[in-house]
């Protein structure tokens, strides 16, 4: 247990930013996988426009890396590209 008043508070600080990331964590693989599953070209580029802002959102807050957004980014897009070409 922390002793010091700022050792308790950085213990307190770091609960709530570890719960804000993990929500944020939880949302993107849920994000991911809707445009993964999704079979129709039409939902696949409704969920990936959604599924890319939140990536955004969450690299720019440091949440995940930078390169970890562009590569699911990347490898979501191949996979609706893939579905409207199919049409």
């Amino acid at each position: 247990m922390a002793h010091h008043k700022s050792a308790q508070k950085r213990v307190r600080s770091t609960k709530r930013r570890q719960e804000r990331n993990k929500t944020a964590l939880s949302k993107v693989k849920t994000l991911v996988k809707k445009v993964q599953s999704s079979e129709d070209a039409e939902k696949a580029q409704v969920y990936l426009k959604e599924a890319v802002a939140f990536l955004d959102k969450t690299a720019a807050k440091g949440r995940i890396h930078k390169n970890k957004a562009a590569r699911n980014k990347s490898a979501l897009t191949k996979h609706v590209n893939k579905l409207a070409a199919k049409k």
